[in-house]
């Protein structure tokens, strides 16, 4: 099952081996994201370190790790929905991932982002709902 998925799921399996990372790696799903979330992750790279207590290196490795499971999609690929998808959300950085769930026509995107939820183009998953999705699969 193709999901988009946000920076800020990402960024949580970073911090803490919990649900959150468990879901990422779990095979059932084949989880994509715009190119734009690399840059997204690496901004915060600073905060994620000192809040998890791993050094640069560290960070490098784990970030490798968890993006063995996402399949990036390249701007130049998504570009053309970026302009029909512009004022579905508030936050010009969700538009992205709007338009890579679009384009890919993916099964919805899983985050924790509330401004998502301002559109109905595409079905919104957080933790709980990705735990369910797991469950129907078995």
């Amino acid at each position: 099952m193709k999901i988009v998925i946000d920076s800020n799921r990402i960024i949580a399996a970073i911090i803490r081996d919990s649900t959150t990372r468990q879901i990422l790696l779990n095979k059932k799903f084949e989880f994509i994201a715009p190119s734009y979330v690399f840059s997204e992750i690496t901004k915060y790279k600073d905060y994620i370190t000192r809040k998890v207590s791993i050094n640069s290196e560290e960070f490098d490795t784990l970030l490798s790790l968890i993006f063995e499971n996402i399949n990036i999609i390249k701007a130049s690929e998504y570009d053309n929905f970026i302009k029909k998808l512009k004022n579905e959300v508030s936050d010009s950085k969700d538009i992205p991932y709007l338009a890579v769930a679009v384009f890919t026509e993916a099964k919805g995107i899983w985050t924790h982002d509330i401004h998502f939820k301002e559109q109905n183009k595409i079905e919104i998953f957080a933790n709980m709902d990705m735990l369910k999705l797991i469950k129907e699969k078995n």
